[in-house]
């Protein structure tokens, strides 16, 4: 795995940085933008480059909450995962929390700047810094006629070395040459309509490819960091700190029931990092069900029939995709071997008609926090997860199944290679308002009771619902970050008779 450059000082602020940063401590600048070193042709012999190791895996804490909600109806599994134990069989598949260290989506860290060789004579400054000129190469004297004794004939004199040719223009330094200083933000061009401007030298285009057309620098992908707001929901996702891609997906709408009072929809996925495509797998489970509430509510279908109807359309959805690729080639010989199918985990939330719905497979939560604090919060869902099972189960309490290096192994998701489907769903008819946060065990992990959650909501979270999803983002972040982290917030109003919303 090729290494990412990264430079003693933010580009941005001139912030001075660590080894490993991926933002400037100071501005925020996203050190991910930061452009390679240009192909050095040194004139004198280098050594080679500092090599890094990876990082160790650094799963999430175990769970410490006792379940709140449906207990799954089929028996625990009681012996080594995948294997059928006296209880009888479950399927358990393993998340990228419960892989050994090291097998997670980890990223190098970038090698010590104090450690990085110093350019050679003859060669350009970093493109990035206040740059200096380019030093004319070496000149070589010629020998002059008339100046003493004649050189030895055994050391014959080589004619001057021809000047080193550049393979590329080089870059000049911030501010000439029309290439405005990053640092000048003031200067920054406005692109055309449907352009992007790059990240790095913000002026140039960045092509269809991704790829700016002025400096060649790749751009962040899309899903990197979402963010969506609606009038009375909002969602934001983030790759995190540790993963090299960001595999949640999230679905935020509203739409009208028959007698006209709203509806909002909610819908949160997180890819199974075990499994091939999990980006994928969680990009259509979230449309598939988001699209299937949009139609169902409408025509009146009740809220908890339309959630469990929109579990399977995703699940649905996700089965397609192992019909894609190689993995249809292998279906073709042995439809039950699905190589590992892309698979995810769902959690869903509705707001309608007074009441609040949710539903959910796998380990994705729903907490209800109400605008009141000194009204106690709750825990909506349970995770389908072998430490669930097991306290559900009674045959160990939760400190032990917990402790216990299965306990993040799900017993249930979307995918073809699930062995059964069991969508979980409830309703509520809550007595106050307050809001629905819907997210990952990338944000859970870090505030997983349901007093935890309550805790880092902002107490203005019915008005302010992206602010709020941002707040708890940048709380799994500041925790470390070590998954993806998706969250939904979701305000619930309480109507009462002559009064609007309370």
């Amino acid at each position: 795995m090729s290494q990412r450059h990264q430079p003693s000082a933010c580009p941005s602020c001139e912030e001075p940085l660590e080894s490993g940063d991926l933002f400037c401590g100071a501005c925020g600048y996203d050190l991910s933008a930061v452009p390679p070193l240009p192909e050095d042709r040194p004139t004198v012999v280098m050594g080679s480059p500092v090599g890094g190791a990876a990082w160790p895996a650094d799963p999430a804490g175990p769970g410490r909450e006792q379940p709140f909600g449906d207990r799954p109806s089929g028996p625990p599994a009681t012996g080594a995962p995948g294997t059928a134990g006296p209880a009888g069989a479950a399927a358990v598949r393993f998340d990228a929390r419960a892989a050994e260290a090291g097998a997670g989506d980890f990223e190098l860290p970038a090698p010590d700047p104090a450690a990085r060789p110093a350019p050679a004579p003859g060669t350009a400054g970093e493109p990035w810094g206040p740059g200096t000129p380019v030093p004319p190469h070496a000149h070589v004297p010629e020998p002059q006629a008339g100046t003493g004794t004649p050189a030895a004939p055994a050391a014959p004199v080589e004619p001057p070395p021809a000047p080193v040719q550049p393979a590329a223009p080089v870059e000049p330094p911030p501010g000439a040459g029309g290439v405005p200083d990053p640092r000048a933000v003031e200067h920054t061009a406005t692109p055309p309509a449907g352009a992007r401007l790059c990240v790095a030298c913000r002026a140039g285009h960045v092509d269809p490819d991704g790829y700016c057309e002025n400096c060649g620098h790749a751009q962040p992908r899309e899903r990197d960091h979402m963010e969506e707001e609606l009038g009375a929901v909002a969602a934001v996702s983030d790759r995190g700190l540790r993963h090299h891609r960001n595999e949640d997906a999230f679905a935020v709408s509203s739409t009208a029931l028959p007698d006209g009072s709203p509806a909002v929809v909610a819908i949160v996925c997180d890819g199974v990092s075990s499994a091939t495509r999990p980006d994928e797998a969680s990009a259509a489970a979230a449309a598939a069900a988001n699209e299937s509430l949009l139609a169902a509510l409408p025509r009146g279908t009740h809220p908890q029939t339309a959630m469990h109807d929109a579990i399977v359309a995703a699940s649905e959805a996700v089965n397609a995709l192992a019909g894609d690729g190689d993995d249809g080639d292998a279906m073709e010989h042995d439809p039950h071997h699905h190589r590992n199918a892309p698979a995810c985990t769902l959690v869903g939330a509705v707001v309608a008609g007074g009441l609040l719905v949710v539903g959910w497979v796998g380990d994705s939560r729903a907490y209800w926090v109400p605008d009141d604090r000194s009204g106690p919060p709750a825990r909506l869902t349970e995770d389908d997860s072998w430490a669930a099972q097991m306290v559900a189960a009674g045959l160990m309490n939760e400190a032990e199944a917990y402790a216990d290096e299965r306990a993040h192994a799900i017993t249930g998701w979307l995918g073809a290679d699930a062995y059964e489907l069991e969508p979980h769903t409830a309703a509520f008819k809550p007595d106050r308002p307050g809001v629905v946060v819907v997210c990952t065990d990338g944000l859970w992990n870090y505030a997983e009771g349901a007093p935890d959650m309550a805790r880092v909501v902002p107490p203005d979270a019915a008005r302010r619902p992206l602010h709020s999803a941002q707040v708890l983002v940048g709380h799994a972040l500041d925790g470390g970050g070590h998954d993806n982290v998706t969250v939904a917030v979701l305000p619930f109003a309480v109507v009462t008779a002559g009064a609007g919303s309370a």
